[in-house]
């Protein structure tokens, strides 16, 4: 099983049906054999309460954070591709992975449930990272931004919750728990990346750039990539494998933007360290 960078989803392409590979109901063919009556399991008011707790923390989590989530779209001589991503500050920046914006001569985002599509512009975005900032003009009215919690609280076993654009298909929610902390993932240009979420929480192509969010509608990390077991490059589904960048290395980015390409000259590195970023 080999991991793989979540590719962005290319526009007009058809959703793969369940096909082979699936699992075929078997049926009992012993005719002397007494079928035996069917088990009543009764199911206990704790478990009721469990349940309906766990759709309660989706449903906030959901709701907190869906005005914040971006459908980023990137047009490039290949074409068009789609992807996930965020807003962090409420001046209008937004960040994603770099492979999505990879090779973009044009990117649009559209914010929040009913966001009209509106030109952004790539601040930095840092291959090694796996990770972009970009910007849009919000006119002067503050977005909603999503809070980056402490990475380094996150537990195995923690629940979490993934908003995001798979398929093109904005604004789904998948649901998982931790897997494993302290994964090690390698970024588009082969530097490592250490400290990763893996998480089971379905992600999917068009996944990328999108928020890892804890019970607390905090984010937690960046979906960034998927095991694939033999699927070829770019066509690989949810196996229940997925990584995420961490909060930690988010805030870093975000605060001190470096960028694998060439800047222009008249565009000075920035710092906004000081400027009111959402982290706990």
């Amino acid at each position: 099983m080999s991991s793989s960078r979540i590719p962005s989803f290319l526009a007009g392409a058809a959703l793969a049906t369940a096909g082979a590979g699936a699992l075929a109901l078997g049926t009992n063919h012993d005719q002397h054999a007494a079928a035996p009556a069917p088990a009543v399991a009764t199911v206990d008011q704790p478990a009721l309460h469990a349940a309906s707790n766990t759709n309660d923390s989706a449903k906030s989590v959901y709701d907190g954070a869906k005005e914040s989530v971006v459908f980023v779209s990137a047009q490039s001589a290949q074409g068009q591709a789609t992807g996930s991503g965020f807003v962090v500050s409420g001046d209008g920046r937004i960040i994603t992975n770099e492979h999505v914006v990879d090779g973009a001569e044009q990117v649009t985002v559209r914010i929040g449930t009913s966001g009209d599509e509106q030109p952004a512009t790539v601040l930095a975005a840092d291959a090694s990272k796996d990770l972009a900032l970009l910007q849009v003009d919000t006119g002067g009215t503050q977005l909603p931004a999503l809070e980056l919690a402490d990475s380094g609280a996150v537990g195995v076993g923690d629940p979490v919750y993934a908003i995001g654009n798979p398929y093109g298909l904005d604004h789904t929610l998948t649901s998982g728990i931790v897997s494993a902390l302290g994964r090690d993932i390698e970024a588009p240009d082969g530097t490592p990346i250490s400290g990763v979420i893996q998480t089971d929480a379905a992600i999917n192509p068009g996944n990328s750039g999108g928020a890892l969010l804890n019970a607390d509608g905090k984010v937690i990390g960046v979906n960034a990539q998927i095991a694939s077991a033999g699927a070829s490059e770019g066509q690989g589904g949810n196996v229940g494998i997925g990584f995420a960048i961490p909060a930690s290395a988010v805030a870093d980015f975000v605060a001190h933007p470096t960028s694998s390409q060439q800047a222009p000259e008249e565009q000075a590195p920035q710092d906004y360290s000081d400027q009111g970023l959402l982290v706990q």
